[in-house]
């Protein structure tokens, strides 16, 4: 997550933080997707806050069917290109959807969301209450957040609010009879500063199974 001007709007930010720059992330999947999902059977799946498409192209890779959804449109525009190299470019559908006001429609076996957090306006509650509405009987939703700053966060960049593992599981309203907590669990990386301090950053992971 990257500090920002307050007059930025969402669009126009996440826009600008690819446009403005090469290559953002690793290309590579979050290693939590790639922990959580492997042994699952491939299916539909919808990644939401897809970026790039590392983890999209992955999931592609494994024979599942996606939909990657993010705000900006370079960061499509790269993701697409990246299945393509990868030989998956026609397992992948991209869409541009800013998450609050708009959302894919379907529902989908396996729904992911990592890390939708961000430094501009984003309704996290809502989202995620859609998300878990998207998942398809017999299905997965996967969400991973950030637990809080890293180490060596002195002084936070910007006004964020972080999920507790419980918390977020009373906001989705989800009823226990129709869904099964399969991982609920507080991970801790290694997380160096961007001037190499070392250190450290937890994340929360939920992988829950919606009864058929």
């Amino acid at each position: 997550m990257t500090s920002v001007p307050p007059p930025a709007q969402p669009a126009e930010f996440w826009e600008s933080r690819y446009r403005d720059s090469g290559r953002v992330w690793s290309g590579r999947p979050n290693e939590l997707l790639v922990r959580e999902a492997s042994a699952l059977t491939p299916g539909t799946a919808l990644d939401l806050g897809c970026g790039e498409g590392g983890d999209a192209v992955w999931l592609a890779s494994r024979g599942w069917r996606v939909t990657g959804v993010d705000i900006a449109a370079t960061a499509l525009e790269r993701a697409a290109a990246h299945a393509a190299e990868a030989g998956v470019g026609d397992r992948v559908a991209w869409e541009r959807h800013e998450l609050g006001e708009s959302f894919p429609e379907g529902s989908f076996d396996l729904v992911s969301a990592h890390y939708l957090q961000s430094p501009v306006a984003l309704d996290q509650r809502g989202v995620l209450r859609r998300a878990a509405a998207a998942v398809a009987p017999g299905g997965t939703l996967l969400l991973v957040l950030h637990a809080g700053w890293p180490s060596w966060q002195t002084e936070p960049p910007f006004d964020a609010e972080f999920p507790t593992p419980d918390g977020l599981l009373a906001d989705l309203h989800l009823p226990a009879a129709e869904w099964t907590v399969e991982t609920r669990e507080t991970v801790r990386r290694a997380s160096a500063s961007p001037d190499g301090v070392d250190g450290h950053r937890e994340d929360h992971v939920w992988r829950l199974r919606r009864g058929r």
